[in-house]
């Protein structure tokens, strides 16, 4: 027997604990960044669980002293045992970094979401990235999510939940089989009024350079308006759910590209 739950894994010993969350790293990963004797590398596999917590983070780093993980992930319960995804990231630690996390004098910034940098998003969004990330990702989002259900399913559940941050996290998500289990109403709502004569689009009116028309049809931009603040209030009240295999998804921004 073995738990089914973050808090049921947190009470068990350390190496314990290491053996199954590591469970959920993707195999690709280990491969690509020839990660030997993980499991045991706590310089680079570093955990944070609190016996009788009911949440963990994972930070996994691909050398020692690099400043950012190649895999971040916060997982906790919820009150009646489901899987909650928190947050997931995955970065290439190969490509530029943007400060979007951190303000100039070096205070965090949570993604952008308490505060913003906004001379390093601005160099984000050129870049092509998205709101909150710092560095480009690793595309390896499939394989990811194969290896979590793997995770998942090791638990005995056959569905989990996550929270997208931003906008365009929610449409990633759609695409690789997520349903909503609060939000489809409001991101229905985003996709008509950024059509033709509908109230965002015509806030895209060039005040910030978060919002260019450009961002009308584009989902990356698009996120960076609601990033800005173009809804009025932030992006909040989504939660989607994915039943394990599944990958059909759905699509509230039909024609609009990436």
């Amino acid at each position: 027997m073995h738990p089914h739950t973050i808090g049921g894994i947190n009470k068990l010993p350390e190496a314990e604990k290491r053996n199954i969350y590591a469970r959920y790293i993707p195999p690709g990963l280990i491969e690509k960044f020839q990660l030997e004797n993980l499991v045991e590398n706590r310089d680079l596999l570093r955990f944070s669980f609190v016996e009788g917590s009911s949440d963990m983070e994972l930070k996994l780093y691909h050398k020692v002293g690099f400043p950012d993980p190649i895999l971040y992930t916060h997982l906790a319960d919820s009150m009646n045992g489901q899987i909650f995804v928190l947050l997931y990231i995955l970065n290439d630690p190969d490509s530029p970094r943007f400060d979007v996390d951190k303000m100039p004098d070096g205070s965090p910034t949570r993604f952008g979401i308490h505060k913003r940098n906004l001379g390093a998003e601005r160099s984000a969004m050129e870049a092509g990235l998205t709101p909150g990330q710092i560095r480009r990702g690793l595309r390896s989002l499939r394989q990811a999510i194969g290896a979590f259900e793997d995770f998942i399913a090791y638990l005995g559940h056959d569905m989990y939940y996550i929270e997208p941050l931003y906008y365009h996290n929610a449409i990633i998500f759609e695409r690789y089989g997520f349903n909503y289990q609060i939000g489809k109403k409001l991101m229905g709502q985003i996709h008509a009024e950024f059509a033709e004569g509908g109230v965002l689009r015509q806030r895209l009116n060039n005040s910030s350079p978060f919002r260019s028309p450009d961002a009308a049809n584009s989902l990356r931009l698009r996120s960076w308006a609601i990033h800005d603040g173009i809804l009025g209030e932030p992006f909040t009240k989504v939660t989607m759910y994915k039943r394990v295999g599944v990958s059909a998804g759905i699509d509230t921004a039909p024609g609009c590209e990436w």
